[in-house]
């Protein structure tokens, strides 16, 4: 496992001290959702690195408002996909 160490401003440490208590653990939570936001994680990584489950993991996603990034072309897709699925 890769370490990241991050100095600090003892004001702002203590600014998020007061609203994440625990700092290490809320930078963590900050570089996963972003990392999903961006698109560099996917959901089983943020679970994996956040030690959640498949419904913990959607439910920090989806109390933090990061979607899905699904786009019309993905939907066409799998309604391709399902047609060809499906015998007529």
């Amino acid at each position: 496992m890769t370490r990241i160490d991050v100095e600090l401003p003892e004001e702002i440490a203590k600014q998020l001290e007061s609203a994440w208590r625990d700092v290490s653990r809320g930078a963590l939570e900050a570089v996963a959702l972003e990392g999903y936001r961006d698109g560099a994680l996917t959901r089983d990584q943020v679970g994996q690195l956040l030690d959640f489950s498949l419904w913990e993991t959607e439910a920090f996603l989806k109390q933090r408002q990061a979607y899905l990034q699904y786009t019309e072309k993905d939907l066409e897709h799998d309604r391709r996909d399902l047609d060809l699925a499906i015998p007529q």
